[in-house]
């Protein structure tokens, strides 16, 4: 019994530190060729339920019609988090590209 206890527990927190970074990527027009135009982190409180800032991917694009825009938590982000999450702090960084 505790063998296995210590086998669940050990197999949940391996998930949980490999879980951390993610990303998605949102195409408008064409997309981007690859040329990053702006970079900014987005905060939230509550452990990801509310936004501290708000971040339009056209408004950083600078009026482009076409670009994409890529939202991922990154390694840096993992770290900063390590940090902050303990007070229900979290970041993400928002990439756009045209």
């Amino acid at each position: 019994m505790r063998r296995s206890l210590a086998l669940l527990l050990s197999l949940v927190l391996v998930a949980g530190s490999l879980s951390g970074c993610y990303t998605m990527r949102h195409t408008v027009g064409t997309g981007g060729g690859g040329a990053k135009v702006a970079e900014q982190r987005q905060w939230f409180i509550l452990w990801g339920l509310v936004p501290l800032n708000e971040h339009d991917g056209g408004h950083l694009a600078d009026g482009a019609k076409d670009y994409t825009v890529q939202t991922q938590q990154s390694p840096v982000d993992v770290l900063i988090n390590i940090f902050t999450g303990w007070i229900s702090i979290f970041s993400r960084t928002i990439t756009v590209s045209k």
